[in-house]
């Protein structure tokens, strides 16, 4: 069974009872894997902390155009993401929100890490005016574009 088949079946039956009980999921065929971290999680979504995927066979291809193209495949977010920065010697690209939502003085935009190796992690952040320092906060999305954006990290 692929991870677009488990995945909506999973999600119907989870209830995490604290926010350290992923749901971790296994492609073996394509050797993909999938974590999710969530707060709440009922018939119709989920609020999310944190979407994973790994790979057992890193992907072919330069990171740079790699995560140009994640950037441009991922269209399920509240915001469209842009590529902020490659670092080859880290193996690591990190991708944000192209125009982070606006909440009063408030800012909440996602961001993206993909690694060399093909894996990803998606979060949420909000960084409020004068504040030093950002926080994570959790996101929505419903069952069908949370499969949505695993199906985007993996492809």
């Amino acid at each position: 069974m692929t991870l677009d088949e488990m995945l909506p079946l999973k999600l119907a039956e989870w209830r995490p009872t604290h926010t350290n009980q992923p749901l971790m999921l296994n492609d073996e065929k394509r050797g993909v894997g999938v974590s999710l971290t969530a707060e709440k999680v009922d018939t119709l979504a989920c609020q999310l902390r944190e979407v994973r995927v790994t790979r057992t066979n890193a992907p072919e291809g330069p990171l740079q155009e790699r995560a140009a193209a994640l950037a441009a495949r991922v269209t399920g977010l509240l915001e469209p993401l842009r590529l902020l920065e490659v670092d080859d010697e880290r193996g690591a690209a990190l991708l944000r929100s192209e125009s982070p939502a606006k909440h009063g003085t408030d800012l909440r935009y996602y961001e993206v890490t993909l690694k060399r190796d093909g894996s990803a992690s998606v979060t949420r952040y909000q960084s409020s005016r004068g504040a030093s320092k950002r926080q994570q906060t959790p996101f929505a999305l419903t069952h069908e574009g949370l499969t949505k954006l695993v199906r985007d990290l993996c492809a």
